[in-house]
């Protein structure tokens, strides 16, 4: 009955044809993308700021933020990679996906209010590990404000057909 189902699925989806990886079965594959985009508001900088205790005034006051380099308040960087977490935990690979390693870098800042778009892309699969590579963008002026590369542990499609149960 499964085998069945599994057949009229990825009939009907062909997106979703399962690539095998040294056994394993995944949902995804090489090339995979996904993205979300969020603005963050100073009531989420500040409630974020008070969950993790970095009251740095950069991102809390803007008399101050005035007075620096940036020139206004700018959003926590590991609030920004919270939505790569985000887009990594409820998209792609999805649910089971933990964080094993993560490069990142902050070529630009990210203003209190302006929009990011965190994207994802699927460089490698090596058994349970998957590559990615990162990237958050401001959605207003197309100015990268995180990119890297992370690494991921991913849980086995467990109830999905096998190579020989789908033939």
């Amino acid at each position: 009955m499964l085998r069945l189902l599994y057949k009229s699925l990825t009939t009907k989806h062909p997106t979703c044809i399962r690539s095998t990886v040294t056994n394993r079965r995944y949902h995804f594959k090489t090339g995979d993308s996904a993205e979300l985009t969020k603005t963050f508001s100073a009531d989420d900088v500040l409630t974020f700021s008070s969950l993790c205790g970095d009251t740095n005034p950069l991102h809390l006051d803007e008399e101050y933020a005035k007075t620096t380099r940036f020139g206004r308040c700018i959003v926590h960087g590991v609030l920004i990679n919270g939505l790569i977490s985000a887009v990594l935990g409820t998209k792609l690979p999805g649910p089971g996906a933990i964080f094993v390693s993560q490069d990142i870098k902050f070529p630009a800042p990210l203003y209190v209010n302006e929009s990011v778009t965190a994207a994802v892309e699927i460089l490698d699969i090596r058994k349970s590990v998957v590559v990615c590579s990162t990237t958050c963008t401001a959605t207003g002026t197309s100015k990268v404000v995180m990119s890297g590369k992370v690494y991921l542990m991913v849980p086995k499609d467990e109830n999905k057909p096998t190579a020989d149960e789908s033939s």
